[in-house]
């Protein structure tokens, strides 16, 4: 098996918290403490909800067994929680939401209680050794957002193990706060920055096409919906796509944030400008965050944004 047909082997098995929960296995297998057992002896990594984080930061799993409890201890709960390294918010912030674990064995309680020891740390363990220890700068991976901070957006990467994607990394077009991109939960792509000392930095523009790509879904002469982005005093910063964003002229009664239809005047690929001009602000649809990709391929050794007329270069190499 080649590296690449094992990773992907790896990224089917090792993933992100919540996308194994509804499986047929996973439902089977943590049905019965029969399944658990088969689960123990196989080594298959398991998710459930977490439904209480105990005084002592002890985790209790639901188990759809009726008799049946589920324990990770709070060293077990993470990677890094016995050595001080993760602290316990990452243990709180479970509650009510999905882990991965193995199953360790079975004790009984003072009440006579059947109870399933659990271990997360050493399903992510296993994620890291065997799956996030072998990714490489361009590789391209499936994330689940976890939270959103004003410096970028956290993801879960396998088995609840976090990563970052800054800021300035999640699109061409610039953004004020993640939560304009992304929602906690949303299931994205990301690609490898860099994997040193068991850290995993990611980017996520790259995957959302060049300039070239984005300027072909418009036409000078059309009128097209926008976001603004920023208003300046020479003009207004309005975002077509989240890899595309044009100049319109000013405009008062503008602020960050609205919903416009604009005016295509002129597509510039050697300047990599387009033109516009605000037409109306209209009334905000909600829409569920999503993510439309123009790289849907499992690696990436560079990206290009620059149109090949332009003297301006903006590249990302990730192979040296």
């Amino acid at each position: 098996m080649n590296m690449k047909k094992e990773l992907k082997f790896s990224a089917e098995r090792f993933k992100p918290e919540g996308c194994l929960i509804n499986t047929v296995e996973n439902q089977r297998l943590i049905g019965s403490e029969d399944g658990l057992r088969e689960a123990m002896e196989r080594g298959i990594i398991l998710e459930a909800v977490v439904s209480v984080c105990d005084s002592s930061h002890n985790l209790l799993v639901d188990l759809p067994c009726m008799k049946l409890k589920g324990l990770i201890p709070r060293e077990d709960g993470a990677l890094g929680i016995k050595e001080g390294i993760t602290r316990d918010i990452a243990l709180i912030a479970r509650v009510n939401k999905p882990v991965a674990f193995k199953v360790k064995g079975f004790i009984e309680n003072e009440d006579g209680e059947s109870v399933a020891m659990l271990s997360r740390s050493e399903a992510q363990q296993e994620c890291q050794d065997e799956y996030i220890s072998n990714l490489c700068p361009g590789s391209v991976i499936d994330a689940r957002v976890t939270h959103l901070e004003q410096f970028g957006c956290f993801v879960d990467i396998g088995c609840g193990i976090p990563s970052l994607i800054p800021i300035d990394s999640i699109s061409v077009s610039r953004i004020s706060h993640p939560s304009d991109r992304f929602c906690t939960g949303l299931m994205i792509k990301a690609v490898v920055k860099e994997n040193t000392g068991g850290r995993v930095c990611l980017s996520h523009k790259e995957l959302l096409g060049t300039w070239e790509e984005n300027a072909s879904e418009f036409q000078a002469g059309e009128t097209v919906a926008g976001i603004v982005r920023s208003v300046e005093e020479y003009g207004i910063f309005v975002e077509l796509t989240p890899n595309l964003a044009g100049l319109a002229e000013p405009k008062p009664n503008i602020k960050v944030g609205d919903n416009v239809s604009v005016y295509i005047k002129a597509l510039i690929p050697e300047k990599m400008k387009v033109k516009l001009i605000i037409v109306d602000v209209c009334e905000k649809i909600e829409k569920e965050p999503s993510c439309r990709y123009h790289y849907n391929g499992s690696f990436m050794e560079s990206w290009l944004y620059t149109p090949p007329s332009s003297d301006k270069i903006i590249e990302t190499l990730f192979v040296n």
